[in-house]
């Protein structure tokens, strides 16, 4: 997606072999006018596979989700937590997610009442790297039948194995950006090949 790429080789900062700091446009102060352009993007690459619900993770993929669950007609989005809340009820699914970004195990969850069985499910999320937080919805998805019919990434760090893993296990993916490298602090972009 070209103005994603753009905005990553205007505003991007690489830092050391595998850190991509985008903080400046995509999830910390966000670009609005960029957020529903990528939903957009997403929206016509999976609206074929009529999903029903948007699925992330809390926090940076929630915008993304919305934008996406909007641009496909206004379906439900639902986060999964990272921590248990006092009002969270214990009928959950569950799963382990290892953080690339924070070096941390979260175990995220969600009430099964709003991952209903044999719901279509499009997974949204800012970054793929090792595709822990992706195999970890997917697995939300799996424990409660329902069917996750393709993911959506802004931002795919093409030199780890997470997008070609998903790939080969024949999921639908699409990354509006993949990053093949950091040179000297700067970004190198895998040729747009939309």
């Amino acid at each position: 997606m070209e103005a994603l790429r753009r905005k990553i080789l205007e505003l991007g900062k690489g830092i050391g072999k595998d850190i991509v700091k985008v903080d400046m446009f995509l999830n910390h102060r966000i670009d609005t006018a960029l957020l529903f352009q990528m939903g957009e993007a997403w929206a016509e690459e999976f609206r074929g596979e009529k999903p029903e619900l948007v699925l992330t993770v809390e926090a940076s993929g929630i915008a993304m989700a919305v934008a996406a669950a909007h641009a496909l007609g206004d379906i439900p989005v639902v986060f999964a937590k990272k921590s248990a809340t006092v009002v969270q009820n214990d009928d959950i699914v569950q799963a382990p997610v290892y953080s690339f970004t924070h070096k941390t195990e979260n175990m995220i969850r969600i009430e099964k009442r709003y991952l209903p069985a044999g719901t279509r499910v499009l997974i949204i999320d800012d970054f793929l790297a090792d595709g822990q937080a992706v195999r970890g919805l997917m697995n939300l998805c799996w424990q409660q039948e329902a069917q996750v019919v393709g993911v959506g990434i802004a931002v795919e760090k093409g030199f780890q194995p997470g997008g070609k893993q998903l790939r080969e296990s024949g999921v639908h993916l699409k990354s509006l950006a993949v990053v093949e490298g950091i040179e000297n602090g700067n970004i190198v972009l895998k040729p747009d090949d939309d």
